[in-house]
């Protein structure tokens, strides 16, 4: 790409005025400015005062009610100005440090043409639940952001050097302008969406590299997930999943039941050993899963969990 990069951030967001405030501070911090930064707002309360408040930054403003975070992505990217050559997701609760973008446009900058998307690296990214237990099972793996014949993605932790990897995580990621132009989140995902950054960056992945860019840093402040929204979660556990697998097809069969039976054993582990409530309300959730998936009623879930 040219030095004449053009860059934006969409930025879905629903009642969290405090956490989008934050991100807008570390925006207005950046070395670098964003060329534009599309607010997409599903919340009951509108935060359209924030376009006013930072009228120094580069701000559109979408409302799309009600909220579903597939569909406010693709109504955010459908917003971006046509000049715009590479844009992405922001979730609504990171902060960057002040030089992420300026880093995160150099990489782009420096790109050849089958680079088709690339994330921020997270600097306080939790480590995956379940430890051995899950590489065990096939719901991670040892290398960073590699799809495993599961159907499982292994985790994407925060990176020393700047790695490939073959998905990415939805909420801190940019996009080539073809990749914008000719790929869109599936809305089937409904609500927080769970998997469908998985199901968006591995379509992408068959046609384009991926990276995770170590020196473009941000901080992701995210809130932990409510206890009544644990069996919800369980349950999307296994119909997201299984719809994924079906949809992107070339996994092992044998790999997916060792998976859906480790998730299993993950939550009621979770359960017995931790005394962990909510380990117990995500294995009712997937036992109800499976339910709908023998009554093939695998349909879609909605929930927003924080």
């Amino acid at each position: 790409m040219t030095a004449a990069l053009r860059l934006a951030y969409v930025v879905p967001t629903k009642d969290r005025p405090e956490d989008l405030s934050n991100l807008l501070d570390s925006l207005a911090r950046q070395t670098r400015m964003p060329d534009q930064i599309v607010i997409v707002d599903g919340g009951d309360t509108t935060v359209e005062h924030l376009v006013t408040r930072y009228a120094a930054l580069p701000l559109d403003y979408v409302r799309e009610y009600p909220p579903s975070l597939a569909r406010q992505r693709n109504a955010g990217m459908a917003a971006v100005r046509p000049d715009i050559v590479v844009a992405g997701y922001l979730d609504d609760d990171l902060i960057l440090e002040p030089d992420a973008t300026e880093r995160m446009a150099a990489f782009w900058e420096a790109a050849d043409p089958l680079v088709g998307g690339a994330a921020f690296n997270i600097m306080n990214q939790p480590r995956a639940a379940g430890g051995p237990f899950t590489r065990f099972f096939l719901m991670n793996g040892a290398a960073p952001g590699r799809m495993l014949p599961s159907g499982w993605p292994s985790q994407i932790p925060t990176v020393t050097a700047t790695i490939r990897t073959d998905w990415l995580y939805g909420g801190a990621t940019m996009w080539r302008r073809e990749v914008i132009r000719d790929y869109a989140y599936d809305e089937w995902f409904v609500g927080h969406g769970y998997g469908e950054d998985v199901d968006f960056s591995y379509r992408v992945s068959r046609r384009y590299t991926l990276y995770v860019v170590a020196d473009a840093r941000v901080l992701h402040m995210t809130r932990p997930i409510r206890l009544s929204s644990q069996y919800t979660l369980g349950r999307q556990q296994v119909v997201n999943r299984l719809y994924f697998i079906r949809k992107a097809g070339g996994f092992s069969g044998v790999s997916v039941a060792w998976g859906m039976f480790g998730q299993l054993i993950v939550n009621l582990g979770a359960s017995l050993f931790h005394f962990d409530s909510a380990g117990a309300r995500r294995f009712a959730g997937n036992l109800a899963g499976f339910r709908d998936v023998v009554r093939g009623r695998m349909g879609q879930i909605a929930n927003f969990y924080k």
